[in-house]
């Protein structure tokens, strides 16, 4: 081999370039365990201890000091099931965005399109924009345009869109606005997350979709991070009315009330008399004790949830106008917006809205109301974007946590000229809807600063100065999909993949020691090598290595034994014919040896990687990115790194050999007649896929919520659990019966609903999370709060977490995408393995058979998936991971399949006499010992990683299993056979 030199060097260097950017996750590791030792189990002084150093030298590089946040930026990035987190894909409203370059306009047939582009979104693919493009058109028919003055012809748009123009020419227009609000969306939440405060956060726009992916590793508060991504940071000022202007205003609302209320009652009782006369006494024994409070509702109806603030003395005086329970304030909404209430209101009063505090007061659920001086364009006086800056600080009289904010010249002028005119009124400050405060104002602000002042804690006063300084967001943001792992399955999956890896690794090791001997050891150096480059490529890219990343190292490892396998085969056969040492090591490492073979094989599976790239997300880009390198680095490490070593020593050892005296002669000079067989195995894999056809029709497949849409929750139990009791207890409160199913250990368990599954707002998610605490209160140890139960909280002893480890939620319309991405994966992975190997072989018979074996291979798992998930106990579900399984089934198959080909065609190329039947049989027996040797290391790794890899992959490396069995058979009984088939057809007719 020629320039051994430059080879060495490269090696060398490249090795320790990797290894120097590994030393950061050592140390960076022992700062980590330095904060555990000091915090003693308790997560807030682990914190505070990172704190402390984040900007203190922790690391010498020679010359260099690198600080503890220095040294976590460079460490390798760990995903969310390895270190906990959330993952969430947030839509951005384009319907809002519409309304708003509208102007909210009122124009009945642009509304109606909006209406119905909304409702065909569940159902299509299409993006919002061409819906309402296409519901406008149906609805207009001709008569209105989109440049019309009530719609889009406004002043806003004055300079882009004239009342002149067509709906064909202001569509390119609504476009570029609608491009440039997600664009606007994307820097603003790049922004909010760069101030978090999380190690390596991610933050990808997904084309011009409106859809923003969200990754922050290592976030414990669950809630705060989903307030941070979903609120619009819409900052308002207010005028607003006190409690001795509306005094009078609700207790004219309450009497109304009872008068329109009055009838429907009436009605009711009457007909409740005259179907209950035979239980009369019975009845009023039960109700006799709460009459007294109904007719108090009945006379009552607005006060007795709502409490007014009704003044008794100039001192009593407050923009609070009165307060409710947190679970009345929206049939106290109700009651407010009823046209027969809003006309109680006096003539100045007439625009007022109604607002509520932005949180209960201090360890109550009681909540204040506020009553704001709008106007009839609903536009405030001084709107958020005049915030020049905003920082959390303490407040002068309490040290309680607030936000100071600076305007800019405008919002100064304005501030001031609002102050001035409102001495001794007060002044409301609104965020999205929400009042923060409403202060009196004792005199003029000319300085353009201010304060918000709150019942905050010193992060949600950070939070919210992070969002005013960040900007708001042009449209309200939907979280239509998310993900949320909490730190102590993060620690089990690092645990559990941490022997999974050693495990696989060592065995690996040992059969190739075993097998080949010396020749062995020098291809386990290379494999060494070859895991030093992954990790350190992953490192200094930043790439995050995640749960399926794990897997597709570990599975690299098997598969990059391949390309060792390969060439010391073809060595022992130079070697057989008589070729001396050196000749059959030249041999074994040319393209016309084993090169070709391996290039065409790890370029198919690499093509499969990037398919799964593209078309997968979160994990799914992790295990594809692990995948890739492991095939460029196990390339460069087999087919360079090996022969340095293999020639270095043959230069020293004459008589090397390939085996030990164990395995020396194993597979050798094997002459199997496989065609003869081919039809025994079309019958057998008909039965087969027919058995799973009919499964599919009947049992259907196990589908997962990223593909139907839902919730799915991990809950851990003290005890063991009965699925079904578990199911039972939930229905009473979601109305369906969840799923519920053993997950892993016998006292966790798996729960999907799709109680609520239209709607992904917090409040939701909360609102499910504390149904289930409550129902299932009673298999929870004693002393179990809601706190402790819910993900995210506080999880100081990793070991015994109790409660929900981890959760899924996906919208129905998301799920959608996801599925159809799924087929258009596997569609696409075909067509490029079809192009390739027609490139390659340059006859379609090659392509349509390694075509219908891969096809034949994903139906088969398809079918076993079908058949056995309801019986087999683990999880079975279909979902991304399933898919990434099968993409990689495909990239195995098709490599088996490749390596037989090329021999195939070599056989033909040097015996051009020999029967076809003969030249196919020999190309599949003298590949055999590499084809059975592969599927065993590769199965060895799979079995490793299935055993001990943790729960969350169990199904995805059985997927993966099965298709390493049926991915080697159908390259010996399947493609072959039918590319010899449609070859002797073809010559026949001919």
């Amino acid at each position: 081999m020629q320039n051994k030199g430059v080879i060495k060097t490269f090696a060398i260097i490249f090795g320790l370039i990797c290894l120097y950017y590994l030393s950061f996750t050592w140390v960076h590791n022992r700062v980590v365990n330095d904060a555990k030792e000091f915090a003693n189990g308790d997560p807030v002084k682990e914190d505070q201890y990172l704190d402390s150093v984040a900007n203190k030298p922790v690391a010498n590089y020679l010359f260099q000091n690198f600080t503890g946040s220095e040294i976590e930026d460079r460490a390798l990035n760990l995903g969310l099931d390895l270190k906990g987190g959330i993952n969430a894909t947030l839509e951005l409203q384009v319907r809002s965005i519409l309304s708003g370059l509208a102007l909210d306009s009122r124009n009945a047939v642009f509304n109606k399109a909006l209406a119905d582009a909304s409702a065909a979104q569940t159902n299509s693919d299409k993006d919002y924009l061409d819906l309402f493009f296409e519901a406008f058109e149906k609805e207009s028919k001709g008569t209105v345009k989109l440049s019309d003055p009530s719609i889009f012809g406004n002043k806003n748009l004055k300079d882009k869109i004239t009342f002149k123009l067509t709906d064909e020419e202001v569509k390119p227009i609504l476009r570029e606005e609608i491009k440039s609000a997600i664009n606007t969306a994307f820097t603003v939440l790049r922004n909010r997350i760069d101030r978090f405060g999380v190690a390596s956060p991610n933050i990808q726009q997904v084309g011009e979709s409106g859809r923003i992916i969200v990754e922050l590793p290592g976030a414990k508060d669950i809630d705060r991070v989903k307030k941070l991504l979903e609120s619009t940071a819409e900052l308002q000022f207010w005028e607003c009315y006190e409690n001795t202007e509306t005094a009078q205003f609700f207790i004219a609302a309450n009497n109304k009330l009872a008068e329109i209320l009055k009838p429907i009652k009436d009605t009711v009782s009457e007909v409740a008399v005259d179907s209950t006369k035979s239980k009369e006494s019975e009845i009023e024994a039960l109700l006799g004790e709460e009459k007294d409070s109904v007719d108090t509702a009945a006379a009552n109806p607005l006060f007795s949830i709502f409490y007014p603030s009704i003044p008794q003395s100039a001192e009593q005086r407050s923009s609070v106008v009165g307060s409710a329970s947190v679970k009345d304030t929206a049939q106290v909404n109700a009651y407010l917006r009823m046209p027969e209430i809003r006309r109680l209101l006096s003539n100045d009063m007439v625009y007022t809205k109604f607002l509520w505090d932005a949180k209960p007061v201090k360890n109550t659920e009681v909540i204040n109301l506020y009553a704001i001086k709008s106007n009839s364009r609903d536009e405030a006086p001084i709107e958020g974007d005049v915030v020049s800056d905003a920082s959390q600080q303490y407040s002068a009289i309490g040290s309680r946590a607030e936000v100071s904010m600076t305007m800019n010249s405008k919002g100064t002028k304005q501030w001031a000229k609002m102050t001035e005119e409102n001495v001794g009124k007060f002044v409301a400050v609104v965020l999205d809807n929400l009042v923060y405060s409403a202060p009196i104002v004792n005199g003029a602000i000319p300085n353009g600063r201010t304060s918000i002042e709150g019942n905050f804690t010193v992060a949600e006063a950070q939070d919210l100065a992070n969002a005013l300084k960040s900007g708001r967001l042009p449209a309200a943001a939907k979280i239509i999909e998310s993900s949320v792992v909490g730190a102590s399955l993060g620690q089990e999956a690092i645990h559990s993949s941490t022997i999974a890896f050693i495990l696989a690794l060592s065995l690996v090791l040992v059969w190739m020691l075993f097998y080949y001997g010396k020749a062995g050891i020098y291809a386990n150096i290379a494999l060494l090598l070859n895991i030093l480059f992954i990790f350190g490529v992953l490192s200094a890219f930043g790439a995050v290595l995640t749960l399926p990343g794990v897997a597709g190292i570990i599975i690299t490892i098997g598969m990059s034994v391949d390309a060792n396998v390969i060439i010391y085969e073809r060595v022992k056969e130079a070697l057989n014919k008589g070729k001396n040492l050196k000749e059959s090591i030249n041999e074994g490492f040319s393209f016309k040896g084993a090169l070709s073979a391996i290039i065409d094989a790890n370029i198919t599976t690499f093509l499969t990687g990037i398919i799964l790239y593209i078309f997968g997300s979160g994990p799914i880009k992790g295990f594809a990115t692990t995948l890739m390198i492991g095939i460029a680095t196990s390339l460069v490490t087999a087919v360079f790194i090996t022969r340095l070593l293999i020639e270095w020593s043959a230069n020293r050892d004459r008589k090397m050999t390939f085996n030990t005296v164990i395995t020396k002669g194993w597979f050798q000079n094997i002459k199997i007649d496989f065609l003869a067989k081919r039809k025994i195995a079309y019958v057998i894999s008909g039965i087969v896929i027919i058995s799973g056809i009919v499964s599919l029709y009947t049992n259907s497949l196990n589908y997962g919520v990223d593909f139907t849409g839902g919730r799915t929750y991990t809950v851990r139990f003290e005890k063991d659990m009965n699925p079904s009791e578990v199911s039972n207890t939930l229905k009473e409160v979601f109305g369906d019966s969840p799923e519920v199913k053993t997950y892993g250990s016998s006292n966790q368990l798996k729960i999907t609903t799709k109680y609520k599954v239209e709607e992904n707002s917090l409040e939701v998610s909360d609102e499910i999370q504390e149904i289930m605490f409550k129902s299932l209160q009673n298999f929870l140890p004693d002393g179990t709060t809601l706190e402790d139960f819910k993900i995210g909280a506080k999880e100081a002893d990793h070991e015994n977490k109790i409660g929900i480890m981890q959760y899924l939620e996906v919208g129905p319309t998301i799920a959608d995408d996801i599925k159809q991405a799924a087929i258009w994966a596997i569609l696409g992975s075909l067509l490029v393995v079809f192009l390739y190997i027609l490139l390659r072989f340059s006859k379609w018979q090659f392509s349509l058979g390694a075509v219908i074996a891969v096809f034949h291979d994903v139906l088969i798992v398809l079918a076993i998936f079908s058949l056995f998930y309801k019986v087999l106990p683990f999880d079975m579900e279909i979902g991304q991971s399933f898919i990434a399984a099968l993409l990689t089934v495909v990239g195995y198959s098709l490599n088996d399949t490749v390596v037989i080909f090329d021999r195939i065609r070599e056989f033909r190329a040097r015996h051009s006499s020999w029967p076809f039947n003969r030249i196919v049989n020999a190309g599949l027996s003298s590949t055999l010992g590499r084809t059975i040797n592969t599927s065993l290391t590769t199965l060895i790794v799979l079995l490793a990683i299935f055993l001990f890899g943790g729960d969350s992959i169990k199904g995805f490396m059985f997927a993966m299993i099965i298709g390493v069995v049926v991915g080697t058979y159908s390259s010996l009984f399947i493609a072959s056979p039918i590319m010899y088939d449609t070859t002797k057809r073809l010559e026949n007719k001919n």
